[in-house]
């Protein structure tokens, strides 16, 4: 039986090679005195797609792995092959962390609560009548729960894949009652009357620079919020500072699923300020 005081964790996922999970998870292993190795599953690098999320899951099993991270373009397509689901992964739709015990492969989704501390610490006074958000994937879901979770009235969301946003926003007005989310058409419009804006999309990572929206719909009476920690400084946020803008930066959902994720993987409460302290050192 596992006493958990050795961890084997990996991240699956595409274009991975700059994540700082692997150091988070470490260090802080380090730090409460546990054999905690954490490894890199890059679609990229292995040249497969999700298509090979079945025979990864099952290499990991093998291989005596205690969890994995999960990260785009996998966060759904991974729930079919699970055997539970936590009732946050459920609600949501989307996976972000699976622990393997005892023959089973339970989900979980960290991302939610990772994103909703960041946004109490940092804009925990902002308004919240409107905000737009950017995506509708996996870590999409997990932030829109998190967005109406946290109290914002009316949540529109724009997503290239119609059907996709679509579905989100059923997903969400049927799990908070009312017509609290809405599928965007107009983004100029919408920008203009928001309080604040999140980008949920991978537009701004280092691998697909640029920015997800036309930064002249940026005004300073938003705040503005990035999922995407590499860079830690994206396109978006560097012009909506230069506005004048309140800005959360991708770093604070980094951490703080990352603390989840060290719990669930490892038994124990993981230091929050320390794993803080040791991004900012990065």
């Amino acid at each position: 039986m596992n006493d958990y005081r050795t961890v084997l964790a990996g991240l699956i996922g595409a274009g991975i090679q700059a994540s700082r999970t692997p150091a988070l998870h470490e260090r802080e292993g380090d730090a409460q005195g546990l054999r905690y190795l954490y490894r890199l599953i890059d679609l990229d690098s292995l040249g497969v797609d999700a298509g090979a999320l079945p025979d990864l899951l099952a290499a990991a099993e093998r291989m005596g792995y205690t969890g994995l991270n999960i990260t785009f373009p996998c966060k759904q397509a991974v729930i079919p092959l699970l055997h539970e689901l936590s009732d946050e992964a459920r609600g949501i739709g989307a996976v972000n962390t699976v622990v393997l015990r005892e023959g089973k492969r339970i989900g979980h989704n960290t991302d939610c609560l990772g994103f909703a501390e960041g946004f109490r610490r940092n804009l925990g006074d902002a308004a919240r009548e409107r905000v737009v958000q950017l995506g509708a994937g996996g870590a999409g879901a997990a932030v829109a729960h998190a967005l109406l979770s946290e109290g914002v009235r009316q949540l529109t969301i724009f997503e290239v894949d119609s059907a996709r946003a679509q579905a989100l926003v059923d997903n969400l007005n049927a799990h908070f009652g009312g017509q609290r989310a809405r599928v965007g058409h107009d983004l100029a419009g919408a920008v203009t009357e928001a309080d604040g804006l999140v980008n949920t999309t991978p537009v701004g990572m280092a691998k697909l620079p640029g920015a997800p929206l036309p930064l002249e719909l940026l005004h300073s009476g938003l705040w503005v919020a990035e999922i995407i920690y590499f860079p830690l400084e994206t396109e978006l946020l560097r012009h909506a500072r230069r506005l004048g803008c309140r800005t959360l930066d991708g770093g604070n959902m980094a951490v703080f699923q990352a603390v989840k994720a060290f719990e669930l993987f490892s038994g124990v409460p993981a230091d929050a300020e320390r794993m803080l302290a040791h991004f900012a050192k990065m």
